[in-house]
């Protein structure tokens, strides 16, 4: 078997979820795409061949995506796209109302999210975190408690729960969240970028009122992410220009990759059922084969593989140092993480790690190693080589470590 290597780095890649390596037929459609060169918005002929191809990229994604081609709005990425929710969904509803403050998020949400929502206080937004167990999965008791108080529903102005967490890969109940908020008539958006591509994402039916997906974590190219913003949906601009994408997010649309983010997310949708299946396989081997060669280790989030990606092992490693693991990883050719990549050289637990109510020591320890549509057999079985390695060298520096320091 042949280890897969980046043909850059030369590295075994398993931080899929920070980004994932660009899938061949959405760098063909991208320098299809950029050889037109009209803008999109534009009235003459080349404008109009570029405005085809949006148009186009924009049905394969509503498809994609189960929703309508309207509800489709195209941004720079996940964040962006995040940002534009939270804070567009809050402005709408709390302007049509002041008794709307309160937005009620989970304490495991993406930095995205979470720093969108702080950000409102000044405009007199109450952040409400919504509490998880220790696999990372929402409390359903915290989330009915959190909506009525503190003024009861009324006062509710969104609510923000991710679909599948990217750190620990928890899945999120989403349908019955959609449920609950439905029947007290609050819009509940979701941030399905790590979702997308492994878990069935349907935006109609899942009855979330806005949906953010990213292109590059399905092996589209950096720099297009994608809104689902459903019909009915009151959405204020949080940007202010030419009035593209309905005017939500105004500015010249990079049609090269929208087509480009199309292509990989059809072909990703398309193939989810057998990779789903294939990777929740190599999933089990990582985690089995790392816990058979290295003691004291321990998997994190839900134990039940239906509540958990089948992409993402989050292991932490008793006596080790995240940072030395990774440094020694890097060393022995494999790319991970410790987390979220929006948190990389930060040297502190996760806030997620944190809410989960994970100990100090044991979340000082955390590897996340992420797989994705390149990753194979042969990649599984050389990080399960290198590990007895790598966590005792590890091990005999953070020792050596305290010692000096006693």
């Amino acid at each position: 078997m042949v280890v897969t290597l980046d043909p850059v780095t030369r590295q075994l890649y398993l931080d899929h979820a920070a980004t994932t390596p660009v899938r061949r037929a959405a760098l063909d459609a991208y320098v299809g795409a950029a050889a037109l060169t009209g803008n999109a918005a534009s009235s003459h002929t080349a404008g109009r061949a570029a405005r085809r191809a949006l148009e186009d990229a924009r049905e394969s994604i509503a498809a994609a995506l189960g929703c309508a081609a309207d509800e489709v709005v195209f941004t720079s990425g996940g964040t962006e796209a995040d940002n534009i929710a939270v804070a567009g969904l809050f402005r709408s509803r709390h302007r049509a109302d002041p008794r709307r403050r309160r937005v009620l998020i989970s304490a495991v949400e993406h930095p995205a999210v979470q720093a969108a929502a702080v950000a409102l206080e000044s405009e007199g937004a109450v952040v409400v975190p919504l509490s998880v167990g220790t696999d990372g999965v929402l409390d359903a008791a915290a989330v009915g408690a959190a909506v009525l108080e503190g003024g009861g529903p009324a006062t509710v102005a969104l609510i923000g729960c991710m679909w599948a967490n990217n750190e620990v890969g928890a899945v999120q109940p989403v349908g019955w969240l959609a449920g609950r908020a439905a029947e007290y008539g609050i819009p509940l958006h979701v941030d399905a970028v790590q979702a997308v591509g492994t878990l069935e994402v349907d935006a109609a039916a899942s009855g979330a009122a806005t949906v953010a997906v990213s292109g590059h974590k399905v092996g589209g190219p950096i720099g297009c992410g994608v809104l689902v913003v459903r019909r009915g949906t009151g959405v204020a601009p949080v940007m202010h220009g030419g009035g593209q994408e309905a005017g939500l997010r105004p500015g010249t649309v990079a049609v090269p990759l929208v087509v480009a983010t199309a292509a990989a997310l059809t072909e990703a949708v398309a193939a989810r059922p057998l990779a789903a299946a294939r990777l929740a396989g190599l999933h089990d081997a990582l985690v089995a084969g790392i816990r058979a060669g290295v003691p004291d280790v321990m998997l994190s989030g839900p134990t039940d593989g239906s509540r958990r990606l089948p992409t993402i092992a989050h292991l932490t490693f008793t006596g080790c140092d995240s940072e030395s693991l990774l440094v020694l990883l890097d060393r022995a050719g494999v790319a991970a993480s410790t987390g979220s990549a929006c948190r990389s050289g930060v040297l502190e637990p996760s806030p997620v790690l944190a809410a989960m109510g994970m100990p100090l020591q044991r979340a000082l320890g955390a590897v996340r190693f992420s797989l994705g549509h390149t990753t194979t057999k042969a990649d599984i079985s050389r990080v399960v080589d290198v590990m007895p390695g790598v966590v005792a060298t590890a091990r005999r520096a953070r020792a050596a470590a305290v010692r000096d320091a006693a």
